[in-house]
């Protein structure tokens, strides 16, 4: 079984400087340029997921043109602070801000998700696409490719900002006998000239 992992191309200008977890804003000029180049790759998949926020579905739409919506595929949901600046949440809330640049992972958003929250529905949306199809791809955040590709690993929590995940990053991920084996992590296949 196989999992190929593609982050989402760049989001629009309008998200540069915001906290977007779950706000649905769409690709840049340069972003939808980007995912049309993805559909180029020689990759062989079964089925096509995405998570339901506009960015990932029009990455997804260059792959295949109905792409399967899965909701817990989403990236974490930053609560109160999902559209503010990062500038304004480190003055208003410092504490707060603080905690996030030193423990991400150990935050919980006021009115959103924490990390733990994120791994646990991004693992059992990859083990139920795993359960369907062979190979697959799936579009998704950076947030819920770093949780799957830590757990696979066995990474600790803290680690994960050690994976980079650059936009339209691949990544695959082959199961042999249970055992999940990184073939390839954060590839910028798409980044290439066209």
């Amino acid at each position: 079984m196989r999992l190929i992992l593609i982050r989402h191309a760049e989001p629009h200008e309008d998200a540069r400087g915001r906290c977007y977890g779950s706000l649905d804003i769409g690709l840049s000029d340069e972003g939808r340029e980007r995912a049309r180049r993805l559909s180029r790759l020689p990759l062989d998949y079964d089925a096509v997921y995405t998570s339901p926020r506009l960015r990932a579905v029009e990455t997804a739409t260059a792959l295949a043109p109905a792409p399967i919506v899965v909701e817990d595929l989403r990236e974490i949901d930053f609560g109160e602070l999902e559209g503010r600046r990062y500038e304004e949440i480190a003055r208003t809330d410092p504490e707060l801000y603080r905690a996030w640049m030193e423990r991400p992972t150990t935050v919980r958003f006021p009115g959103g998700e924490s990390f733990a929250d994120l791994r646990t529905r991004a693992l059992r949306a990859f083990d139920a696409i795993r359960s369907r199809h062979e190979s697959s791809v799936v579009v998704t955040h950076g947030g819920p490719v770093r949780a799957g590709v830590a757990v696979w690993l066995g990474m600790p929590d803290e680690a994960i900002f050690r994976l980079d995940q650059s936009y339209c990053g691949v990544t695959i991920v082959e199961w042999l006998d249970g055992t999940p084996i990184v073939r390839l992590l954060n590839a910028g296949f798409a980044s290439v000239p066209a």
